[in-house]
């Protein structure tokens, strides 16, 4: 059967989504543009005439995923409702119990960008705008009167810390802590940030 034909952005995109399975399934170091070129049935020199090396192929695959990642942040943090569940949506969202984009791919991404300078840029512009947006929610909050919190900046740091430390327990150390406990810790911490106990955070939310 003849392939659809499709766009350049809709084919940029395509190679993207497989570079970043790919990826997820055998690490940056690992991945070669014909295990891309293979998982979608074309000719390495049709994902060179796209992306002309192995590593621009890699930093726009990253630059996706986090674009990605970040409208679904910024989609649950926009809904119409108290910051409070906003703010225990995103956390949940974020959490490596969640359901947000592969933990593995950033623990890749984290070590790449130790020597990759645009891999860097990356990792740091979508750390820089998940603080951002925590923040400014947090602030909202206390703006309303919904919680208290001296320092929502600080807060947002804290609370992304502890979601990166359990991310890289769980995808690294499969079975080092109960996920149920990792859900835990995230909810303390999030009450603990707000002024909140866990139990006054759970009520009001209902």
């Amino acid at each position: 059967m003849a392939r659809v034909r499709l766009s350049v952005a809709e084919r940029r995109e395509e190679l993207l989504r497989a570079a970043i399975e790919q990826i997820e399934v055998r690490g940056v170091a690992a991945v070669r543009i014909a295990d891309v070129a293979s998982a979608l049935g074309v000719s390495n020199a049709l994902v060179l005439y796209h992306f002309s090396t192995k590593e621009k192929l890699v930093a726009e695959a990253f630059t996706y995923a986090a674009a990605d990642d970040l409208a679904h942040l910024r989609g649950l943090l926009e809904r119409r409702t108290s910051a409070l569940r906003r703010l225990r949506a995103a956390v949940r969202w974020y959490a490596p119990t969640g359901q947000a984009k592969g933990w593995r791919l950033w623990i890749e991404g984290w070590a790449v960008a130790l020597r990759e300078p645009a891999l860097r840029q990356v990792s740091r512009d979508l750390d820089l705008q998940w603080k951002a947006a925590i923040t400014e929610v947090i602030a909202e909050g206390v703006a309303a009167g919904e919680f208290e919190c001296a320092d929502p900046a600080g807060a947002a740091l804290r609370l992304t810390a502890l979601l990166d430390g359990l991310a890289v327990q769980l995808t690294s150390y499969p079975g080092s802590v109960p996920r149920s406990r990792a859900r835990q810790w995230a909810d303390e911490a999030l009450a603990r940030e707000l002024g909140l106990g866990r139990e006054a955070l759970t009520e009001r939310e209902r």
